[in-house]
């Protein structure tokens, strides 16, 4: 049996809660207390765990009566989708980013497992190490082979 490391925890504990009510409002403290860790351990999950990509909307007041709000981001059809993860495209895209576009796409079932997977393999930093310094970065490159596939996978949706 794997075992799960304290994020996992927070993550499964977090997303059961979201399943449940379709958003979850939390204190960052009382999360931290409730798991025994550092307020800023709760900062990293949500940081890198519930992002737009990966379908999650987060919106935090800070102060006294300050909160953390996650919702579950409905996405109504595949142009909306792919609209959506244009725009977070920068000038370059990291290999982790890119995963959770690839991901996502999957889930909303803008493309199949395989083309995923073939997207994947050409995302991923080896494959992308020979000549990357020379035509820019890897991060250039992976952000210029998104856009270019999202914007042909909105072709075929129209």
């Amino acid at each position: 049996m794997a075992s799960r490391n304290t994020s996992d925890l927070i993550e499964a504990y977090l997303k059961q809660m979201i399943e449940t009510a379709g958003m979850v409002e939390i204190r960052r403290a009382d999360m931290a207390s409730h798991f025994n860790v550092v307020p800023s351990q709760i900062n990293y999950v949500i940081n890198t765990r519930f992002t737009i990509p990966k379908g999650y909307s987060v919106v935090s007041k800070r102060g006294g009566g300050g909160y953390i709000r996650i919702v579950k981001v409905q996405i109504s059809d595949s142009h909306q989708l792919l609209s959506g993860l244009m725009q977070l495209i920068g000038e370059e895209l990291g290999e982790k980013d890119a995963e959770s576009f690839v991901h996502k796409m999957y889930e909303e079932e803008v493309i199949t497992k395989r083309e995923g997977h073939l997207m994947l393999a050409a995302l991923l930093a080896p494959n992308l190490a020979g000549g990357g310094e020379a035509l820019g970065g890897s991060g250039k490159i992976r952000a210029n082979l998104m856009r270019a596939w999202i914007e042909r996978l909105g072709y075929e949706d129209a």
